[in-house]
Order: structure tokens, then C-alpha cells, then sequence
């Protein structure tokens, strides 16, 4: 996985005194400036991450209905966002200590964010569908969205994005690099490193394709609507694909020009050397942001999400007053059809 890879060479395969010099550039002193921020970093977003995606999951659970793909899928996304948060921690100390964790940690963690990455693409894509649908014929799609198929759904996801991980967990390994440190790399000239790369990078470019084509039909009709709600949700949407992309676009060409610096394709110097790994150590921390950027979105994009966090809000106070509160599941009786069964 490239992002855990500290772009230092794998001494299993390989005699350095017999390397020539020009086949290998030390990034020590790289890693050992960004190690203390990125430890900062890392612990500000695992923080945010763990606050937000639970309280997300809470008020979706709480007061809005399941029957609606779109807060089915925003579940999932939290999730996703959670599972990924929750290896933070474990990179922090490999930023500070190297791999210290052990082959199994090794694979689970390079694992989960390459799962993580794959869900939250194409679960946000499958969202900008839905929305796309809704607002060309809204009863027709409300009418089509069941909790069955949305969990049928879900699963299809997640289990092509193991599947597409699964030679990425078995190729990484704990090996020791020319200073004595453990890291968590692919073994040397393994080809699915480069196969992953381009994997994540299509993904991201056909995703990328399908919701510009949605938000372009979409505006379209939009133009020519007064309906507030519909006005309201994609706008949240378009903010939390505009996040999105602004989050990964960075790191998956940066990770990419960085692999092909690494295997010698693109021909440079060990200062540039130095410079593209920077860059993509920027991207790298600016992309693992988003997992905690989704919950902020809905609170100041979302005008329902807010009000039910409003109501959380009073429902804790008045537990703490000894009243009882209300009913837990609160919909207006005057939403219109659009709005009802979405957490927009």
C-alpha cells in the first residue's frame, strides 16, 4: 500500500553496498520533520472522526427511517469513516516508531484504507445516482427505494471492495529498511502496487465522470424548480462530493507520480525525489481529513440534520431535568414527498 510506504528500499532482497547510489534516495530526514505533525494531525482527525461519524449514526438511527437508501448509504459511509479512523492510531506510531505491530497489523491496516477508499467511491457515487433519480421523477424513485435492496446493496459493496483488496493484503509485508526500522511494504517490484494505484485512480476518475454527468442533468432541472428541499439536498450532496474530490484528487496523483519516481519510470533526482514524497505526505494527511470533514457538512449544510440535533440536543437536557422526553422518531407532518425519508 503507498501510503504507508516511508519510500525507503526493502533490505530483504537487496545488498545497499552493492546498490548504486543513484537506485536509491534516503528520505529519513523527510520523515523525521513530518513525524511529530503528522502525529498531531493524525489524533486531531481520529478525535473528529470518532465524534462526528458516531453522532451522524445516531441521529440517522434515531429519527430518520432506513427505508431510504440514501441515509441506508450515509450509514454505511460513517462506518466506513470509523473503521478507517479507528487505524489512525496505528499510524501514528509508525510515523514515530516504524512498524512495531507485527505482520497481521500490517495487512489489516493497509487493508482497511484501501476497503475504506473503494466504499466511500462508490457509495457516494450510487448516492449522486439516487439523488440524480429523485430529482428527475422523485415518486418514482421513492417508490423503488426498499431497505431490502439497499442492504443487498451494501453488501455488494463492501464485498467487491475486499475483493479488489485481497491481493494487496497478501503482497504487503513487515520488512526492515537500511536503518534498522521495521516498515509495512509491499514486497520489492511486486506488480499489484502498480495495479493498485491505477485501480484506485480509475475509480476515482469514472466516479468522478458519472457525478459530473448527474450534476449537469441535475442543474438542468434545477433552474427551473422552486422546490426548496430539492434545492437543499443536492446542494448537500454537491458539498460532500465537492469534499470528496478535493480530499483524494491531490493523493491519487501525487501517489501516482510518486510510484513511478520510485520505480525509476519517470527519471529524477533525489532532491525532486524528495519533493514528490512531500507533496504526496501533504495529500496523504489532507485525504485521511475527509473521514471526519462528512458530519461538519451535514451540520452546516444540512437543515435537517440540524434540527435533529437540536432535538438531541433538548432530549439530553430533559433527561438530565428528569422529564421524559418526546417521541424519538421525529418527522414533520408537513415535509414535503421529497424531503420526508431523507436525512436532507
Amino acid at each position: 500500500m503507498a501510503e504507508l510506504t516511508e519510500s525507503t528500499p526493502n533490505t530483504t532482497d537487496y545488498d545497499y553496498d552493492e546498490l548504486p547510489e543513484s537506485n536509491y534516495c534516503y528520505m529519513g530526514d523527510i520523515s523525521e520533520l513530518s513525524a511529530l505533525l503528522i502525529s498531531i494531525l493524525y489524533s486531531v482527525i481520529f478525535l473528529f472522526s470518532l465524534l462526528g461519524n458516531s453522532l451522524v449514526l445516531r441521529i440517522v438511527l434515531k429519527y430518520e427511517s432506513l427505508m431510504s437508501l440514501t441515509n441506508l448509504f450515509i450509514v454505511n459511509l460513517c462506518i466506513s469513516d470509523l473503521i478507517f479512523s479507528c487505524t489512525l492510531p496505528f499510524l501514528i506510531v509508525y510515523h514515530s516508531y516504524g512498524w512495531i505491530m507485527g505482520e497481521f497489523l500490517c495487512k489489516a491496516v493497509s487493508g482497511i484504507f484501501s476497503i475504506s477508499y473503494f466504499c466511500g467511491v462508490i457509495f457516494l457515487t450510487i448516492m449522486t445516482i439516487l439523488r440524480y433519480l429523485a430529482v428527475v421523477d422523485p415518486l418514482s424513485t421513492l417508490r423503488t427505494q426498499k431497505k431490502r435492496s439497499g442492504i443487498l446493496v451494501s453488501l455488494a459493496v463492501w464485498v467487491t471492495s475486499l475483493l479488489f483488496v485481497i491481493p494487496e493484503i497478501l503482497s504487503i509485508q513487515v520488512t526492515t529498511d537500511i536503518d534498522g526500522r521495521y516498515g509495512c511494504y509491499y514486497q520489492a517490484f511486486y506488480p499489484w502496487e502498480m495495479v493498485e494505484l491505477c485501480l484506485k485512480v480509475l475509480f476515482f476518475l469514472i466516479s468522478f465522470m458519472i457525478i459530473a454527468i448527474c450534476y449537469t442533468g441535475m442543474l438542468d432541472i434545477l433552474l427551473r424548480s422552486r422546490s426548496q428541499s430539492r434545492h437543499r439536498t443536492v446542494r448537500l450532496i454537491f458539498a460532500i462530493v465537492l469534499v470528496f474530490f478535493l480530499s483524494w484528487a491531490p493523493y491519487n496523483v501525487l501517489g501516482f507520480v510518486y510510484a513511478l519516481s520510485e520505480q525509476n519510470v519517470i527519471e529524477s533526482k533525489c532532491q525532486t525525489k524528495k519533493d514528490i514524497y512531500f507533496a504526496f505526505d501533504i495529500s496523504r494527511t489532507v485525504a485521511y481529513c475527509h473521514c471526519c470533514l462528512n458530519p461538519v457538512l451535514y451540520v452546516f449544510v444540512g437543515v435537517k440534520f440540524r434540527r435533529h440535533l437540536k432535538l438531541l440536543y433538548k432530549q439530553y437536557a430533559q433527561r438530565h431535568r428528569a422529564i421524559l422526553p418526546s417521541s424519538p422518531r421525529h418527522h414533520s407532518s408537513h415535509a414535503d414527498l421529497y424531503e420526508e425519508q431523507s436525512l436532507y
